[in-house]
């Protein structure tokens, strides 16, 4: 009774822990869009990275904001190595004690410029980071239609297959008939001979396109579980008013490091203003104590800090042409995917405004004609590449559109879009 009580829990235990893995299975067998962005914003490696950039930079911060630490010394001196150090207790020893503490105190508002530039560091690292979930998730969705595509790659492949071993067979029937040269029903052979190595190169295409998207979602040893669920985007008119650039990720981040710079260059002025370091020594010489004070200003004979000074100019003219060349570079990339989208979605409607459905009704006629003795092999041939090669086009021409619209709405995303 005993056993049999053990045996049910521990088949109850391994349910338990094989329902989240089947879950998860299922998930990525009908995997959509968003589901794919989801498990991307949570196990994505290179995203998991950036946050840590973040982190440091928020650290970084902190450090900036404090002041400096005072310091402790103890010092003892006068010691007679003939006489020793006398008797008694050690409060009565013959020995010169002295006790410091020594606290630098900035001034030219070093305080506030370290923490300005360390604020505006902090803030380019969180729109880099926001800039990055842009870029990424504009990679990601065309992982994702590149998958799409294969799948559809692999139907056409398969049908296409299928159809050239129906006309095999009608060939073969043709043939015992004596309607039909062996010389033909050989090319129709070799054509279904060609069709099954496509429909191996479309699965190992679709092999490929499952393991890029396996990665970038954190599901690398599932990959071969993926499957594509959601459905070609229609093509639809996208409104083109006038965009700026001024509200991107990528373009703020460069105006946050120009703020940076120029706190830096602040900074590394301030450094002709002299840190005065203040100091308390209480010093214990038996039988007497005595006090002490001391301050230390540091001269500025040998270095009036101009290879700092120089440095933080430079680093600052270099921020701003860096502003200058990320604004240019997100202008050409919005004109860029506009005219991208346009094209695209140009080609994909005369794809779906009949090409498409002209050529497969192209393609049964024949088939139709050929299996009644009404045509040749190479006519028949002809409407069979016809149909695949559209087929082929048409698919491609949606994964086109797909990521020309992926690619311009990245590009116009502002940086709230892209969180």
């Amino acid at each position: 009774m005993i056993r049999k009580y053990r045996n049910f829990i521990h088949a109850w235990l391994a349910m338990a822990m094989l329902l989240p893995a089947a879950a998860f299975a299922a998930e990525l067998a009908g995997l959509t869009l968003s589901d794919a962005e989801a498990m991307w914003m949570a196990r994505n490696h290179e995203l998991k990275l950036a946050h840590d950039v973040v982190a440091g930079a928020a650290a970084d911060k902190i450090s900036a904001g404090q002041r400096p630490n005072p310091q402790l010394s103890v010092n003892t001196a006068s010691i007679n190595p003939h006489d020793g150090i006398g008797p008694g207790g050690l409060r009565d020893k013959q020995m010169d004690t002295i006790f410091r503490v020594d606290q630098l105190i900035e001034r030219g508002g070093k305080l506030d410029l370290r923490t300005r530039a360390a604020e505006a560091r902090l803030d380019a690292s969180r729109r880099d980071l926001a800039d990055s979930l842009r870029s990424r998730r504009l990679v990601l969705r065309q992982a994702y239609y590149d998958l799409l595509l294969a799948q559809d790659r692999r139907a056409i492949a398969e049908e296409t297959a299928a159809l050239y071993q129906k006309t095999l067979g009608a060939a073969e029937l043709r043939l015992k008939a004596g309607d039909l040269a062996i010389s033909e029903a050989s090319r129709i052979r070799v054509e279904a001979l060609r069709a099954e190595n496509d429909l191996h190169q479309a699965a190992a295409d679709l092999e490929k396109a499952q393991a890029v998207l396996a990665y970038l979602v954190g599901a690398e040893r599932e990959a071969r579980s993926l499957r594509a669920a959601d459905r070609w985007p229609e093509i639809v008119a996208v409104p083109r008013a006038e965009t700026t650039v001024e509200g991107r990720a990528d373009v703020q981040a460069a105006q946050a490091r120009v703020r940076a710079a120029e706190s830096a260059r602040d900074l590394a002025r301030s450094l002709r203003t002299r840190d005065v370091s203040v100091g308390f020594q209480f010093e214990h010489y038996p039988p007497a104590n005595s006090y002490g004070v001391g301050v230390s200003i540091p001269l500025l004979v040998h270095n009036q800090y101009e290879g700092e000074i120089g440095r933080a100019e430079a680093d600052l003219q270099l921020a701003r042409d860096t502003l200058e060349q990320v604004r240019a570079q997100a202008e050409s990339e919005i004109s860029r995917a506009g005219a991208d989208l346009d094209a695209a979605a140009e080609r994909g409607r005369r794809f779906e405004s009949g090409l498409l459905a002209e050529a497969g009704r192209v393609a049964r006629a024949a088939e139709l004609a050929f299996g009644h003795g009404a045509m040749s092999v190479m006519d028949l041939l002809d409407a069979r590449r016809t149909l695949k090669v559209t087929q082929f086009e048409a698919a491609a021409a949606r994964s086109d559109y797909a990521k020309a619209l992926a690619a311009w709405r990245a590009a116009t995303s502002r940086q709230e879009d892209a969180r």
